[in-house]
């Protein structure tokens, strides 16, 4: 079974797609992190360095699920090895065999978030040629900036991901703040894309925060002002990043929920 955690009568399950070196060196990845912030981080989170120095990161989605209701799942991981992300991520992913694990068929999700449009986030979403939704029961949220941005972002998701999601009427375009079930909201947290968006879910005493790409990797806990190379706007993402971080540390308990660090679940 993979590792879950569970708020009041929501239980958040983390199915990893895949895992693997990144393709560049972190240092090129993070250029403004120094030695200090690199061993701080390699202590909480070793696992994220190999013995020569590279950068091991995981693939996660996160299903939801309140009681024994329909699924949520948030971002879609690399996909099939045909997928879009086979050019540098780790494919063909494991999803469906970890959704099987969790006893989550495909068709029992109804909702899924899409954090963002790149492409380690997006490869179960639509599968096969011509493209199909792999959910066939659920609506897919995107905000409505992240697909104005879709040219900037991969325009060839136009045709491989947005047209059979429209064709399918299954793409759901949100503007800004939305609730998405109970205790569960989509909040933006433009820079990463223009229009990424975090998912936060509200278990009265704790809080749970899945994060997507509001940052990528334990060295951004260690000090949430560091960019990210692959970051569209860096300072927006930055705003982003350390506003909400910031935010939620003053207030309930968090757990982060993360897509690329080796812990799936981790305190703020």
């Amino acid at each position: 079974m993979p590792p879950n955690r569970t708020l009041g009568s929501i239980t958040v399950t983390a199915l990893t797609d895949g895992e693997g070196p990144f393709f560049q060196p972190r240092e090129e990845a993070f250029p403004h992190a120094t030695a200090e912030h690199w061993r701080v981080a390699d202590q909480r989170d070793p696992a994220a360095v190999t013995a020569d120095g590279r950068w091991w990161l995981r693939f996660r989605s996160f299903a939801i699920r309140t009681g024994d209701g329909p699924v949520t799942l948030v971002d879609a991981g690399i996909g099939p090895a045909d997928s879009p992300a086979a050019s540098w991520a780790p494919v063909p992913g494991r999803l469906p065999a970890e959704l099987a694990a969790a006893g989550i068929d495909p068709a029992d999700v109804r909702t899924v978030v899409l954090t963002h449009l790149h492409t380690d986030h997006i490869g179960w979403a639509v599968t096969g040629s011509p493209g199909t939704p792999y959910f066939p029961n659920a609506d897919y949220l995107v905000q409505r900036a992240e697909l104005d941005a879709l040219g900037s972002i991969n325009p060839g998701l136009r045709a491989g991901l947005v047209a059979p999601l429209r064709a399918a009427g299954q793409l759901r375009v949100v503007d800004g703040e939305a609730t998405v079930g109970s205790g569960v909201r989509l909040l933006p947290t433009p820079g990463h894309t223009p229009g990424h968006q975090c998912v936060l879910l509200d278990g009265g005493d704790e809080r749970l925060l899945l994060t997507g790409d509001l940052l990528v990797h334990t060295v951004q806990l260690v000090d949430p002002d560091l960019a990210y190379a692959h970051e569209m706007d860096p300072e927006t993402a930055r705003a982003s990043r350390t506003t909400l971080l910031r935010t939620l540390a003053a207030q309930t308990p968090t757990i982060l929920a993360t897509p690329h660090l080796n812990p799936p679940f981790l305190p703020l």
